[in-house]
């Protein structure tokens, strides 16, 4: 058993698993940072090199490049630069009005600093609100940003096609789009898939366990409601609701169990295994804060799905009600029950970049 690759460009391998660091951020409970730190290597030994973060995630792309550094002492560079790191550029939506060029390359040199690289292999870009300021110009500075190095490659998240199409006509090369995709969540395939295909734009899932959801834990158990200790539960619980009752998304988890069972993997492996079959999917993204059951994400690798097992999961999606509606549609309607529970100003870090740009500036 080997951890699938592929290239989002010629020059741009990636694993096909994407470890997720979203929840190094603390949002999901305490982190023990040395341990976090340690547990990438057995992900990077075992195949999955390539490393999933943000700008906005609370001090991780320092723990990532804390691990890279690291590796450069003990293994190498040739060992470290085995390392391939996703993040985003998301500026708040306080400041979307004002935000210049300047401060988009500011921005860029800090995750740079965070990281410890020369250059960023990924810098997924997204803007919360496209009616507000001036997109255009913030993306034409990551433009510049890439012609001088800093950056290898540009991709977006949360977007379906139509803005990808903006920033494509005005010359940038968007090799990837990241969105939430999974058997509960198949908005992707309306309009974007087909889309991607076209235009040579590869997707990068996130959501593929729907936050745990798609695991056996929640498999036989009484619909909960909406209490929950974290934001992301809340959020996937919502999608839930969207696909249909609870009885429905609980007849999908036995169906994907007994998959499982035939095959000898566990349920989140089956789930994880119909996303990175579809069309366009370069990889999906697993959140993890520690190495303990990495065993498990690579039961991803160990099996393929047979007709039948296609044909039962789409006998129950055929079954589902939603999510309707374009990638991320639900989500951005800042006023819905989606939306409402989202925060858009998380680049307020003591270390934030200073504002240097006002309206107007070039």
């Amino acid at each position: 058993m080997s951890v699938e690759t592929t290239h989002l460009r010629p020059d741009h391998p990636i694993s096909r698993v994407i470890k997720g660091c979203w929840q190094l951020a603390g949002d999901h409970g305490p982190v023990d940072r040395a341990a976090a730190i340690a547990d990438m290597e057995a992900f990077l030994d075992a195949g999955i090199t390539t490393f999933d973060c943000a700008d906005i995630y609370t001090g991780v792309e320092e723990m990532i490049g804390a691990f890279i550094a690291d590796l450069r002492q003990r293994r190498g560079r040739a060992v470290a630069d085995r390392v391939c790191v996703h993040t985003k550029l998301v500026p708040d939506l306080g400041r979307l009005s004002e935000i210049g060029p300047q401060d988009i390359e500011a921005i860029i040199d800090r995750s740079l600093k965070r990281l410890r690289l020369e250059q960023l292999h990924l810098v997924q870009f997204f803007w919360w609100d496209l009616a507000t300021g001036d997109v255009m110009r913030a993306l034409e500075a990551l433009k510049r940003a890439q012609d001088k190095g800093k950056l290898r490659h540009v991709g977006v998240t949360n977007w379906d096609h139509a803005p990808i199409e903006r920033f494509r006509a005005a010359g940038v090369d968007i090799v990837s789009a990241q969105v939430q995709y999974s058997l509960l969540d198949r908005r992707p395939e309306g309009t974007l898939v087909p889309w991607a295909g076209a235009n040579d734009v590869h997707l990068l899932c996130y959501g593929t366990l729907a936050g745990g959801f798609l695991t056996e834990s929640w498999l036989g158990r009484a619909d909960p409601g909406f209490a929950f200790e974290n934001r992301s539960l809340v959020k996937y619980r919502l999608i839930i609701d969207e696909f249909g009752p609870w009885e429905l998304f609980q007849e999908l988890l036995a169906t994907l169990a007994r998959i499982g069972e035939k095959h000898g993997v566990s349920l989140s492996a089956v789930a994880s295994r119909h996303v990175l079959d579809q069309p366009q999917v370069a990889a999906v993204i697993v959140g993890a804060r520690y190495a303990r059951h990495l065993d498990k994400t690579l039961q991803i690798f160990r099996f393929s799905l047979d007709d039948a097992d296609r044909a039962a999961i789409a006998a129950v999606l055929a079954q589902a009600r939603g999510p309707n509606g374009p990638v991320y549609g639900l989500e951005g309607d800042r006023q819905g029950r989606h939306g409402r529970i989202m925060k858009y100003d998380l680049n307020t870090r003591p270390d934030a970049p200073v504002h240097a740009a006002q309206p107007g500036r070039n």
